[in-house]
This record gives C-alpha cells, structure tokens and sequence, in this order.
C-alpha cells in the first residue's frame, strides 16, 4: 500500500508543480493589469486566482479578491471592459493611452519577471559565457572548416548572434550541419561559408554538436546587468524566431507543444531537481508575454491594435464588430489549442 501511495505520488508531483507553475504565470499576468488599472483610476469588480465555483472570496473597498476551484488561470475583470457603463471609473470611458497601458501591462509583467528569474540565474555564476571561441574539443570539425581561437560570432546563416542562447537556438534545425557564419576577427568582419559540424538529434529535430568553447565575461554590476537584459532578449528572440520558423516550415507541428506537452516537459524537468526548472519557467513566461501581444484576435495584442487604431481614427470602433471578431479569434485559438492537445496526448500513449 505504501509502495503503492509512493509511486503514485512520484508521478502526480511533477504534475501538480507544472499546474502551480502555470497558474502562477498566469496570475502574475493578471496582476500585471490589475495593478495598472488601480494606477489609472479603473474600478475593478473582481481579482480571482483560478476559475469556477468560489472557494474563498473577501470583499475589498471596490474590488472582490476571490479563489475559485478550478486552478488553471485567473482574471482581472474591469468594470466596463466588455460593455458599456456609465460608470466615471470604467475602463470602456478612460483615455485610450490609460487603456493601452492596461492591456499590455500583464504581457510587461511577464516579461519583468522573466528578467529577474534570469537575473537569479546569472547571480551565482563567477563568469558569464560570450560567443567567442575559447578552444576546440579533440576531433573538432569545425576548425576545419575556417573557425578559429578568438572569432567572436556575430551571424549564423544571417541571423544575429547575441549571446550563447541565440546560438543554441541558430545551431538547431541544421540538417546537414552545414551553416554560414560571420565572425570578427583580429577586428576585422570575416564571412565563412558552409561551416560544418557533426549533427544529433533529439526529439526528431537536428542540431548541431557544438564542438568549441566560449570565453567568460568577468562578472561586475555592469556586465551582470547586461548580461541579463541581453538573456531575457534572446529568449524573446527565440519566441519570435521559432514562431517564424514554424511558419516558413523550418518546424513541423509536431514540434509544437500545448499545456499537456509542456506539463509534461516540466514534470521531466522538475524530476532533475526543481533549480533546473528556473530557465524553463523563464522561457514560459517569456513566451506568453510576447504571445499575448501579438495582435492576434482575443489577445491582449489585439485588443492594443483597436485601441491604436482609436487613437489614430480619434473614435472607437464600434464595441459589437470588435467583441465579434474577439470572439471568433477565441474560437479559433481554442480550436488550435484542442489540435495540439489532441496531438501531445496521443504522443504521451503512443
């Protein structure tokens, strides 16, 4: 019976850990409007952590913090956010800039705390990785083929090279293990064309072997700061850069996960020790921050589009063309979402 109890509780606690991880994401996104409607003088009618029947609820001086049963989101609901009211205090009769800021304040939030999890991160380390090459593994292929000790890496198959992150992500997806680069050496700009590494394979996806290591940057308050806003920017870049790919057919569908792919991802994970966790849930929040401002129909994107939109018109579009095409955009994302679910399910029986 214990043997029994213990089993079952290794496998339902990476699961609860990956369900706590997005609910706090989430929240954090809805604090992130929450506190930015209270700054611009918008009543809020309700905060509740999670969704369905009520659990605890305590009534503010306006607003009704609540947790509800069901932990997979939350939500800020303003006063006059999806309709109209007469209210002085709603959010449908504030100034379009008080309510751009509303919007895009979860997706900033988000982003805000990927940069402090990077910073937590980077604090323990003594040295910080660049890209430019330190030494070469026994067997290397690559300094074959024109790479040499003190190229600083600047573009891999033209796109740019910030940090190790970005050339983690650029050597993914290589086929062949052939790209082209552009390095900086002894000052000078220097383009090599068709660099070859040995090539592995992990989740059905090719990448390259990295067969070199980097320099380290000496860590000072300096280089700490920068290093950090330049990892939480190439983790947005990896956003963007991989929803492009997918797009151009780089990626299959099969690369992309959904909240049951990824919950499974974070129990892998979390199984290894919950520290290793921290890039992860950085990518996360990145991603749904940057996600959520793509101006894509029921996102917080889109909603900044129509108020854009208001300010340059100087008049708002009509409420029932904007909640209708707010309402297909949530059926298709839904329907998208149902697809990917569909899939990582049949991936974890199969």
């Amino acid at each position: 019976m214990l043997l029994t109890i213990s089993s079952a509780w290794n496998v339902a606690w990476p699961i609860l850990v990956a369900i706590l991880l997005f609910l706090m994401l989430i929240v954090i996104h809805e604090f992130g409007h929450f506190i930015a409607a209270k700054a611009m003088g918008i009543r809020v009618n309700e905060f509740a952590v999670g969704f369905g029947p009520t659990l605890f609820k305590k009534q503010g001086k306006e607003t009704l913090y609540a947790i509800r049963l069901v932990p997979f989101g939350g939500f800020c609901a303003m006063e006059g956010e999806d309709d109209e009211s007469v209210d002085s205090k709603a959010f449908c009769n504030k100034k379009p800039w008080r309510r751009l800021i509303i919007v895009i304040a979860g997706a900033a939030f988000n982003l805000l705390f990927g940069l402090i999890l990077v910073m937590i991160i980077l604090a323990p380390m003594d040295k910080f990785a660049s890209t430019t090459i330190a030494g070469f593994s026994d067997g290397s292929i690559s300094s074959q083929y024109g790479l040499s000790v003190g190229d600083e890496i600047l573009k891999v198959d033209g796109r740019k090279i910030y940090t190790t992150y970005d050339l983690s992500y650029a050597f993914t997806g290589i086929n062949d293990g052939m790209v082209d680069m552009l390095v900086r050496r002894n000052g000078e700009k220097v383009e090599l064309k068709d660099v070859e590494f040995a090539t592995e394979t992990v989740e059905n996806i090719s990448m390259v072997s990295v067969d070199f290591s980097v320099n380290g940057i000496e860590k000072n308050p300096l280089s700490f700061i920068s290093q950090s806003i330049k990892t939480t920017v190439s983790y947005g870049r990896i956003v963007w850069l991989s929803l492009i790919d997918l797009i151009g057919g780089k990626f299959g569908i099969s690369s992309v996960s959904g909240p049951v792919g990824v919950t499974v991802a974070i129990g892998d994970v979390a199984r290894s020790g919950l520290i290793n966790l921290l890039p992860m849930i950085v990518l996360i929040t990145v991603n749904l921050g940057i996600f959520n401002l793509l101006p894509i129909p029921a996102l917080d994107g889109s909603r900044a589009l129509f108020i854009l939109i208001e300010m340059v018109r100087r008049k708002p579009i009509p409420q029932k063309y904007e909640s209708a095409i707010h309402a297909i955009g949530m059926i298709v994302l839904l329907s998208f979402m149902a697809l990917i679910t569909l899939k990582d399910v049949f991936k974890l029986f199969s």
